[in-house]
């Protein structure tokens, strides 16, 4: 009698040459949540008790088991899988016959025919669904029959009232009961048969089903003392092995994955059934756990061969032809993700004739790239990669679906997006679009933030309030992947963090949750300049849990100085141990001159490249505890007579040429800072003694002036705050929220700029001359009537390659040299695209990258 299961998908794949974890397996009813994450580092922790034998009475799990039930501790029975406990029962129960309900499980019959009983079917009413029959059963027992129920059935997936079994049982005291509960952890609002056990019946459970360690073997028995203790020493001595009794123990105290899985399963199960339904010419039965019997009312093709071409799609179901009592009209399908459901019931519709339904938007190329952290090289990997697919004429777009950045940018049509979104935009030769940043968190204060939707202000939030609106974010942030995806050839995604921030995976909308949605493999990139790169791509994978780790395709090494021979060794460990190559090596890249991300590499000190030449201008930055928009600054980097320093100390202010304060997303509280730290104190010194030019972009500007309201409270508790005083003006900030790009003209020099302005401030001043207006006359920018300090709305000015020679010049001419008067840097982007491509293309394994997003 052969026993079909999940093992045998090995088998399968090798009849059509494909490795089988590239089969959809639909035979196995495994958890679709694959196993808890907590696994792996159990499995890591009980390696050194490996090394001595398990304990042969399994006590901590049997404890466990005990008190999770509720039973004494002698009354559990702890095997090596539940089917190890099936086959041993015929062997201790002395039964004269086994009465078995079919269809159901092989397991049943098998172990008894092996034991010599006879063994008597009774066939279940496929016109009722198969439905248990609780009065059927009591008439066909007799006395030393031990009955072997599935509680709920398999294949069926029904369940048999509880109450009405305990009272068949209490009736037939002279017959045992065996309860197959393999899959009631299953079922929401179960009723087990553990509790109010009848004396005569043994309740079997197994958890490699439910927590997805079918490789393990873990299953125990509830039964009364005397019965148990025989079933023990029937069973081999150590049959539990040693990480099988630690993962039992602590799995049967994780409510939350008892919970999700339920929910879960429920929903899943429900779509999947009306899908089916759909699918015409098919019966589906109402089931109650993870997988779902049905039949074919209009073959062909029958079973066995709607078995055959599915599996050619990489699709394996499990036909029910050898159940008894049922035949090649029959096959049962495990409940599995939307997506992994959705593309089993397309495959069914396309082998009935039917016609596949579009899930969403069509299936584009896709990579994403993770990090082992903040500032690992991700948005600069996604950057890459976008210019070398537009090299390679593939019509390519960025997308993030969540950003953590003071560091934006508004769009030609006024929306407001991640500065790291439209960086990836440029290097793929695109206007920004707010659909590849859809969220924007601004954050300012350290436990909220302002949330930008779709380039639009939504509201101040807190972290709870924010973790409560996240699904609602989390739909539009997919409704822009797909029209995105509907429009190009591939998308380049960007993670957030690392996705192995356990305290926040359960509400992730930006790592895996969105590579599953966009179905897209993703590539986990280390800094290895950092240190300790090797041991973030493996603890990364030991935190993830089984989905989310079958989604990296390999790693990327970011930043790496010296011999490369010398990584080998440490590529096969990490190959070895985590499964999966690292694809390439990006060196240390020097004065790349593109954009940052966000203010990490500013406030980390690498942002700063000192020129080392000596007829050069000194302009410092000043550092704010809530900095926005420092990239204002980037083009000074590429100066030659620029020494560019940022300024955290009153002392940090000394020998500068020229002060600028940047953009906050908490003014009143940057202010604070400023007062305590003592450099406001010294801005008003280099201010009185002439020592520097003072700028102020958007909030440095309102931090120049006299005064600061906030009386809606848009950015600080505080509502209100005085200023440096350097300007004659006052700042109240608006509910509503300034979002517009402009071109505008420098009075002085009469020199065009361009940028772009994001502000709540409205400003009002007197006695003060005009230093920018826009196209439309509009003044955006004042300054005293010297022109030594001014300040602007406007971000972006410096990008402007006249105006910004025009300013060092002057600050040239006041320390005593002579000025250029001519453009020395172009700050273009273009060059450092291209630069970034070449390397990166020698650097990574491009057939792979193209083979992982389905180019190849």
């Amino acid at each position: 009698m052969s026993r079909p299961h999940g093992g045998n998908l090995r088998k399968l794949a090798q009849t059509i040459g494909r490795p089988h974890e590239q089969i959809l397996d639909f035979s196995a009813n495994i958890n679709p949540l694959g196993a808890p994450g907590w696994i792996r580092a159990e499995i890591s922790r009980s390696v050194d008790s490996m090394f001595h034998y398990p304990d042969p009475d399994c006590t901590a799990l049997v404890e466990a088991i005990s008190r999770h039930h509720e039973v004494p501790a002698e009354q559990v029975v702890a095997g090596n899988g539940s089917t190890e406990i099936l086959c041993a029962l015929p062997r201790v129960l002395h039964a004269a016959r086994a009465l078995v309900p079919v269809p159901s499980y092989s397991d049943y019959a098998l172990p008894a025919v092996l034991a010599g009983l006879d063994v008597c079917e009774m066939h279940l009413d496929e016109s009722a669904g198969f439905a248990p029959d609780p009065a059927a059963l009591d008439a066909q027992v007799q006395s030393r029959d031990v009955v072997y129920l599935g509680q709920p059935n398999n294949p069926t997936g029904l369940l048999c009232n509880s109450d009405a079994l305990r009272r068949v049982a209490a009736e037939n005291p002279s017959a045992t009961f065996v309860v197959d509960e393999a899959f009631i952890d299953f079922v929401d609002g179960h009723d087990t048969l553990i509790r109010r056990r009848p004396p005569n019946m043994i309740v079997l459970r197994s958890m490699t089903k439910f927590y997805a360690i079918p490789g393990l073997r873990l299953g125990y028995a509830i039964a009364d003392p005397a019965l148990a203790l025989s079933l023990r020493d029937a069973l081999p001595e150590w049959s539990v092995n040693v990480p099988a009794q630690a993962i039992g123990e602590r799995a049967l105290g994780d409510e939350d994955y008892a919970r999700r899985t339920r929910e879960f399963v429920s929903k899943q199960r429900e779509t999947l059934a009306r899908q089916l339904s759909g699918v015409g010419g098919l019966t589906v039965f109402p089931g109650t756990a993870n997988f779902l019997l049905v039949r074919i009312d209009r073959p062909p093709p029958d079973a066995p061969s709607l078995a055959k071409r599915l599996l050619e799609v990489g699709i394996a179901i499990r036909t029910c032809d050898n159940f008894s009592g049922l035949d090649e009209r029959f096959f049962r399908v495990a409940v599995r993700t939307e997506e992994e459901n959705e593309r089993l019931c397309n495959a069914l519709r396309s082998a009935f004739g039917g016609r596949a339904r579009r899930t969403q938007a069509k299936k584009t190329a896709t990579l994403m790239f993770q990090g082992t952290s903040s500032n690992a090289g991700k948005s600069i990997m996604a950057s890459a990669l976008c210019r070398i697919l537009l090299q390679d004429g593939i019509r390519v777009a960025p997308f993030k679906s969540q950003n953590m950045s003071l560091n934006s940018h508004v769009t030609r049509d006024g929306g407001e997006m991640g500065r790291a979104q439209v960086v990836q935009a440029q290097a793929c030769r695109l206007e920004p679009d707010v659909r590849m940043n859809p969220i924007l968190l601004k954050p300012n204060s350290d436990t909220g933030c302002q949330v930008i939707l779709r380039g639009k202000p939504v509201a101040n939030m807190n972290v709870a309030d924010y973790i409560r609106y996240k699904p609602r974010a989390f739909e539009a942030a997919k409704e822009c992947y797909d029209s995105l995806a509907e429009e190009y050839d591939a998308v380049i995604l960007e993670g957030a963090g690392s996705p192995a921030e356990v305290n926040l995976k359960h509400h992730d909308i930006v790592n895996m949750k969105m590579a599953r949605y966009a179905r897209s493999p993703v590539l986990l990139v280390g800094d290895i300049d950092r240190g300790g790169v090797f041991a973030s791509f493996v603890g990364t994978m030991e935190l993830l849990e089984q989905w989310e780790r079958a989604l990296v395709a390999g790693f990327v090494i970011n930043q790496f100085r010296g011999d490369q021979s010398l990584l080998d060794p440490a590529l096969e460990y990490t190959r070895r141990h985590t499964g999966r190559a690292v694809l390439g090596v990006v060196p240390y890249l020097h004065k790349l001159n593109l954009p940052e991300e966000d203010s990490v590499e500013f406030k980390s000190g690498r942002y700063i490249q000192p020129d080392e030449t000596e007829e050069a201008v000194d302009v410092v930055i000043v550092d704010l505890p809530h900095i926005s928009n420092f990239t204002d600054f980037d083009a000074f980097r590429i100066e030659p007579d620029v020494r560019l320093r940022v300024a955290r100390t009153a002392s940090d202010l000394d020998n500068a040429d020229a002060i600028i304060i940047p953009g906050s997303k908490n003014v009143i509280g940057d202010f604070a800072h400023l007062e305590r730290s003592g450099m406001a104190h010294r801005l008003r010194r280099a201010a009185l003694l002439r020592e520097a030019e003072i700028v102020g972009i958007c909030a440095g500007f309102q931090i120049l002036g006299r005064r600061i309201s906030d009386p809606h409270h848009v950015e600080s508790a505080d509502g209100d705050s005085k200023g440096l005083g350097l300007l004659a003006a006052d700042t109240l900030l608006a509910e509503d929220k300034t979002l517009v790009r402009a071109s505008a003209k420098h009075d002085p020099s009469g020199l065009p700029v361009f940028g772009y302005e994001i502000h709540h401030g409205q400003t009002r001043f007197d006695g003060l001359v005009p230093a920018f207006r826009r196209s439309d006359g509009e003044v955006v920018g004042v300054a005293t009537p010297d022109h030594r300090m001014w300040g602007t709305y406007l971000h972006g000015v410096f990008d402007a390659d006249e105006f910004r020679r025009w300013f060092i010049d002057r600050l040239r001419e006041r320390r005593g040299m002579a000025p250029l008067r001519k453009i020395m840097a172009t700050y273009d982007l273009e060059p450092a695209f291209d630069r970034l491509a070449q390397v990166v293309r020698e650097s990574l394994d491009m057939d792979e990258v193209y083979r992982v997003m389905g180019l190849r």
